[in-house]
């Protein structure tokens, strides 16, 4: 069958929606030809998103996958989970190796955020020893959180040991800096298969008596950890028990236990919400599931088939990631789907050369296969293909809260889609826009904006009964 485009023009576009679903990268390097009109006017969804022509295109980085992720991390400020001195010093010293390309700024990331990490955890073990409790545990939270920057970009060899190290350490110092600051939690092992799922139970109220319930979950690569800073503290503040949890592919459960991703996520779901369900502290009628980036499919997936949530909330949302892979790619699923499939190995060649000078689809390219157990790029994309809503949007009844921003850059018109599929007649839409700064993925940056309305959202909502 002929190729739809010109092997290389469709090869360089198909790397595109490799990061479709991820949070932390941004623009990639699309060659001018196939981003653009003869008279240079933007090919709507050429790129599949807009440019990062907001604050991170100029924060410290040339590159703007590298401030993308400098904003996931100062984001945390608020929650005591980062500093901005120090977050902003490590960048500095991080972009100082840009013009040397890509490797070596890639190694310093790992090198600078680990030895950031390294410091400040050096502050809590020597406040500690002073029973300087809060100062301690202050620092060690800030400390989990560069040790979690450190790992990112650890995925061209799954096999470092690094990648478990940075966890062991971001865990140990999470938990300890919640002890120290007087965060009520209870670490979860959630019985999932032959194992268990790694969380964190954070309860509204100190008397155990029932509150609503938000479990919530991240996407293709945050953490549990994340959730307390993302979402944890502002719910908790607005008198809602809290579980963050890692499913397969995500934390622990992809760097310890070697689970990876999966489509069914009501498989995971259910047995999270059975656990959550015995609890005695927790409302059984106003459960709700909150779903992160790609979260805001795996989340509607997994309430298609959970009768007993009270509400769900994709933020943001997704229907179908391979029918996205394909609009970023100007194909039709169909011929996305003949091209991989019957030219591999272009397709992988092209992507071996093509990621030794892109922050981006070096990202998605090796954190994917990794997080999803394949062995290739092609096989990455071809994995996609399961993750659609198509055949269970229609069974969700529960209200169903989508979330999209202005500027989305990995996963354009998926919100209006899933949107407009739902069947329930108690369904939101928000939008976030850029000159609220709120407009990146999933609000990085924007937090305190974007749990004010989520949150408004959840308390009317409940307020209104099942009806």
């Amino acid at each position: 069958m002929a190729r739809p485009l010109p092997v290389l023009c469709a090869l360089v576009l198909l790397l595109v929606p490799l990061l479709a679903g991820c949070l932390g990268a941004g623009q990639a390097a699309v060659p001018p030809a196939a981003n653009a009109s003869p008279n240079g006017t933007p090919v709507p969804n050429a790129t599949h998103g807009a440019t990062m022509t907001n604050t991170t295109a100029t924060l410290i980085f040339r590159d703007p996958d590298l401030s993308f992720e400098l904003v996931r991390t100062l984001g945390k400020a608020l929650g005591h989970g980062a500093d901005l001195g120090e977050s902003l010093e490590t960048a500095r010293r991080i972009a100082a190796h840009e013009p040397e390309g890509l490797r070596p700024v890639l190694d310093a990331w790992y090198r600078e955020w680990n030895a950031t990490a390294e410091r400040i955890h050096a502050i809590g073990v020597e406040s500690a020893a002073k029973n300087h409790t809060v100062s301690a545990g202050e620092a060690y939270l800030r400390a989990s959180e560069y040790c979690r920057a450190a790992d990112f970009f650890l995925r061209d060899d799954p096999a470092n040991p690094e990648i478990v190290r940075l966890w062991d350490a971001m865990h140990t110092d999470f938990v300890r800096g919640l002890t120290l600051t007087g965060v009520r939690f209870e670490e979860a092992e959630i019985p999932y298969g032959n194992t268990t799922l790694h969380g964190y139970f954070f309860p509204a109220f100190a008397d155990g008596r029932r509150a609503p319930t938000v479990i919530v979950h991240q996407g293709f690569d945050g953490t549990a950890e994340e959730c307390w800073f993302g979402v944890g503290t502002d719910a908790v503040a607005r008198g809602y028990n809290v579980l963050a949890f890692d499913g397969p592919g995500q934390g622990r459960a992809v760097r310890k236990q070697g689970l990876h991703f999966r489509p069914d996520w009501e498989a995971v779901v259910t047995p999270v919400l059975n656990w959550t369900l015995a609890r005695r502290d927790v409302d059984p009628d106003r459960v709700v599931l909150y779903g992160i980036s790609r979260g805001g499919y795996l989340a509607p997936r997994a309430a298609a088939y959970e009768p007993r949530l009270r509400a769900v909330i994709a933020n943001e949302g997704v229907y179908d990631v391979f029918e996205n892979d394909a609009s970023a790619s100007r194909m039709t699923p169909d011929q996305l789907r003949d091209f991989i499939e019957n030219e591999p190995d272009a397709y992988n060649q092209a992507v071996a050369g093509m990621i030794r000078n892109s922050t981006q689809l070096y990202w998605a390219t090796t954190h994917g296969q990794w997080a999803f157990g394949v062995k290739t790029p092609a096989e990455l994309m071809k994995a996609h293909e399961a993750y659609t809503m198509n055949g269970s949007v229609g069974r969700i009844r529960c209200p169903v809260l989508v979330l999209d921003v202005e500027s989305e850059q990995f996963f354009v018109d998926q919100s209006r889609e899933l949107y407009d599929a739902l069947q329930s007649d108690r369904r939101t839409m928000i939008t976030f826009g850029a000159n609220e700064g709120a407009g990146l993925h999933c609000q990085a940056g924007a937090q305190l904006l974007g749990n004010q309305r989520i949150f408004d959202w959840l308390d009317e909502e409940l307020a209104r009964g099942r009806g």
